[in-house]
């Protein structure tokens, strides 16, 4: 990858639906050369996909909450990831350093769907207790992978 990879991946960032000759114009390369460009970093998985990003208040899942998960002992990566896909509010899930063993993003529509997302969490054998904070307003969105 070089600084032109670079260059169009950011403005790929900004609108995945800029055309090639918008980012050949941007980056000094024609539509083709941004073509070839693109379709190599696809090849190579340099570039996982492309996807649209929903306003979760027209989605209608607009509550958001943070959540530190606790285990029981020594749970491995690989039984958090089972545990966790089988919710589907969990927007994100990491293990982390610290105290906590994981940190959960979860998006639901309301309160009591937060709720009833944690309690499918909590029941987990391995899960001990969780702690959460829930979203009041957004500062600062980046899309950074």
């Amino acid at each position: 990858m070089d600084n032109l990879d670079r260059n169009i991946i950011d403005l790929l960032r900004e609108n995945s639906r800029a055309s090639y000759g918008d980012i050949g114009s941007r980056v000094g390369l024609s539509a083709s050369a941004v073509k070839r460009r693109i379709d190599r970093l696809v090849a190579d998985g340099v570039i996982r996909g492309f996807t649209i990003n929903v306003d979760p208040t027209i989605d209608g899942m607009s509550t958001e909450a943070y959540v530190e998960l606790f285990c029981r002992g020594t749970v491995s990566p690989s039984e958090l990831q089972r545990i966790l896909s089988a919710v589907p509010e969990v927007a994100d899930a990491c293990t982390v350093s610290g105290s906590a063993d994981a940190i959960l993003r979860i998006r639901s529509r309301d309160i009591p769907s937060l709720e009833a997302a944690l309690e499918r969490v909590r029941v987990a054998p391995s899960v001990d207790h969780t702690r959460s904070a829930i979203v009041l307003s957004r500062l600062v969105h980046r899309e950074i992978e």
